[in-house]
């Protein structure tokens, strides 16, 4: 099986064809906000909006003003703590405790569209995410609630906003990407070493959007581990954190001691500390690597990969049906919360990697959820049939278009390219993929060629 690819640059004009798709899409749906952004300008000094913050919801989740000096006024109406960010800005308020008011000021702007969202553990994963657009023709007076359109001046502003953001897909970001093939170091008696950092480091989750990332090895997801049944494995583990952890193996079948749950089975990886985990893979699974230590903050945060043991076979109903072989097999791991946020494999949309295939080719996909809520993926073509779950193969090939994942699951699914075109790719939580500003967070696209 050839591993995934994914680059988009190969196919020419398709380029063009992602836009024209994305920029369709987005001028058909749209997240109602009823809602709209309260804006005052003296005509000298900056335009000022005031947004609330609420269990959990920003309001107005739209947000739109002229270019030039912009300042937030953010008021927390909820009965817990929040925080109001702009990442691409690098801009953000202190906590705000329930009652009390903080300004942010966001400077001089330019046209452009951008995310807002409350940076506390679990929060933008719950609804208190948004959007800010900057675009010409908006005055304080356009964005009123009698006037708008979910927050905008009017629908060629909505619309522009949307066409913004679907013409910068694919978009570039820095840094190595993450969930590549672990190579482990092979020693004399056949034992696959995988050598693991966990370390801090500065992750771009899309353009403009970086953050601390806590990784294995630098990257989000960490390298993917593949595996035979019978391997003898080790994984040394080198904490260059500056708190504790441990490694947890879900899903997969390993010794009481190394199931990484500390201060049960092993005492916790404190920093400058490495503890090595060894054991020998007995079955096949489909698993996941990942933090055990404050995991409500460390896995969403990034500390997560893959761990896959053998091969996946195809059910013999299926090979009727023409999927005769694999040709692609990927792993797709979703997130919602933590410093990375509404994602697919580390990265939202527009940063986030098209997947490619020929008319008649099979793609194997994990689905694997480290986020802390449920997402239904959805590939608009063709339909996938669900072969396996949590790794066990079932009895009866399942076909679905629309996938429930739960936090921890794992699905296995095969995709038969059958249409030419580019076909959108997304969770169908309209919430956690799309809004008024168009396609976001956790959106990709399958592009089938001749």
């Amino acid at each position: 099986m050839n591993k995934d690819d994914r680059s988009v640059l190969m196919w020419g004009s398709f380029g063009v064809a992602i836009a024209a798709l994305f920029v369709a899409i987005a001028s058909m749906t749209g997240l109602v906000d009823k809602n709209s952004s309260s804006s005052s300008n003296s005509g000298t000094g900056p335009t000022v909006v005031d947004v609330q913050l609420s269990e959990f919801a920003i309001t107005p989740a739209a947000i739109v003003v002229p270019p030039g000096a912009v300042q937030i006024r953010v008021t927390n109406n909820g009965t817990m703590v929040h925080n109001f960010s702009v990442p691409s800005l690098s801009k953000k308020t202190a906590d705000i405790n329930p009652g009390e008011s903080e300004t942010l000021d966001l400077g001089t702007l330019s046209e452009g569209a951008m995310d807002v969202l409350c940076e506390i553990a679990g929060h933008a994963g719950s609804g208190m995410v948004g959007t800010l657009t900057v675009t010409t023709g908006t005055s304080p007076t356009d964005t009123s609630a009698s006037g708008g359109l979910h927050g905008f001046a009017n629908w060629q502003a909505m619309d522009q906003a949307m066409e913004i953001r679907a013409k910068a897909y694919p978009a570039a970001t820095s840094g190595e990407k993450g969930g590549q093939p672990f190579v482990p170091v092979v020693e004399a008696d056949g034992t696959k070493v995988f050598n693991i950092t966990v370390k801090e480091v500065d992750w771009e989750v899309e353009p403009g959007k970086i953050v601390k990332a806590k990784t294995y090895n630098g990257t989000v997801p960490g390298p993917e581990i593949h595996v035979n049944v019978g391997d003898k494995v080790r994984l040394v583990v080198t904490n260059e954190l500056n708190e504790s952890t441990s490694v947890h193996f879900h899903g997969i079948r390993v010794p009481n001691k190394y199931d990484g749950v500390d201060p049960y089975t092993q005492k916790p990886i404190m920093p400058g500390e490495t503890f090595t985990y060894e054991f020998t893979t007995l079955e096949p699974a489909v698993g996941i690597y990942h933090s055990h230590h404050d995991a409500q903050v460390q896995i969403p945060d990034g500390m997560f990969g893959a761990f896959i043991v053998g091969e996946m076979p195809i059910p013999d109903v299926l090979k009727a049906k023409g999927f005769t072989q694999v040709d692609k097999e990927v792993t797709m791991t979703l997130n919602d919360s933590g410093t990375i946020g509404l994602s697919l494999n580390g990265k939202s949309f527009p940063a986030t990697d098209p997947y490619t295939l020929r008319v008649g080719q099979v793609m194997m996909v994990h689905y694997q959820n480290e986020g802390l809520m449920g997402h239904p993926m959805h590939l608009h073509q063709p339909v996938g049939w669900i072969i396996a779950k949590d790794g066990v193969p079932l009895l009866t090939p399942e076909p679905s278009d629309t996938i429930w994942v739960a936090p921890g699951e794992r699905y296995t699914v095969l995709y038969k390219a059958t249409d030419v075109g580019v076909w959108a790719w997304h969770c169908h939580i309209l919430s956690h993929a799309e809004g008024p500003q168009g396609m976001f967070g956790m959106v990709t696209a399958l592009i089938v060629t001749p």
